[in-house]
């Protein structure tokens, strides 16, 4: 049978697969809500969801870097990738080694199509449809709740030396727009290196998120940042809850 991934790659399969090597954090523990966990022979050192999951499967190494003779030996029907969390060359190692997919994430509607087509493709779609539909009642309950906020100008940043922010084109930005966010950095793409000391002039915010992850801030950063910013609210948040993809 063919499946399409979310870059419209076509590959085939010839039975639902029962060996499955994930190289994506986030899409790790969306395998294990689907009901998939022991079908799951490889995963990536950063897989920490469910915190047990590295003792009981095959660690193949990080998500930029893994090690193919693991891989292999695993025998995988199926290797799981991300467009952006591994690079080229991984994916086409991993192709030549069984079928992959690679999944692209930029909205809410993304994560739940990539939730659809592992549905499909794992046999699992009674278990995907639950979930896709309790995702659009979250959802539209928490837009419910902050219809009556008012949008604050924010932030984000995910790195520094050099200063890096999430800016447009990212799933990172697309969750601040849902929370009713305007990042002052939406007019650039993807992670842009800026200048710290213009940041009033790129946009004066009125809240900056300094993320756990990749870049893991500290209290000591707010510090450093207050001295280029007038009153905004600067506030270290948990990098995962803005970078799952689903």
């Amino acid at each position: 049978m063919q499946f399409k991934d979310q870059l419209n790659t076509v590959f085939e399969l010839n039975k639902t697969p029962k060996r499955i090597i994930s190289l994506v954090p986030s899409q790790t523990e969306l395998l294990v809500d689907l009901g998939l966990e022991e079908f799951l022979v490889g995963v990536t050192k950063f897989c920490v969801h469910p915190n047990y999951l590295r003792k009981n499967k095959t660690v193949v190494g990080g998500t930029k870097t893994i090690h193919i003779d693991k891989i292999k030996a695993l025998n995988p029907d199926i290797i799981l990738c991300n467009k952006e969390e591994n690079t080229k060359e991984i994916v086409e190692a991993c192709k030549k080694i069984a079928p992959t997919h690679v999944s692209e994430i930029f909205t809410f509607d993304d994560s739940k199509n990539l939730i659809n087509e592992y549905g499909e493709i794992f046999s699992c779609k009674t278990v995907a449809n639950i979930i896709t539909k309790s995702l659009d009642e979250k959802l539209n309950n928490f837009q419910q709740f902050i219809k009556n906020s008012s949008q604050k100008k924010v932030a984000y940043f995910i790195w520094k030396d050099p200063w890096m922010v999430a800016a447009n084109n990212t799933f990172i930005n697309h969750l601040l727009e849902l929370n009713n966010f305007k990042n002052i950095y939406s007019n650039k793409e993807r992670y842009p290196e800026i200048d710290l000391k213009n940041i009033i002039k790129d946009g004066n915010p009125d809240v900056i998120l300094l993320s756990s992850e990749p870049y893991p801030f500290k209290e000591k950063h707010i510090i450093e940042i207050k001295k280029h910013c007038n009153n905004a609210n600067i506030i270290l948040v948990d990098g995962e809850l803005f970078s799952m993809a689903w």
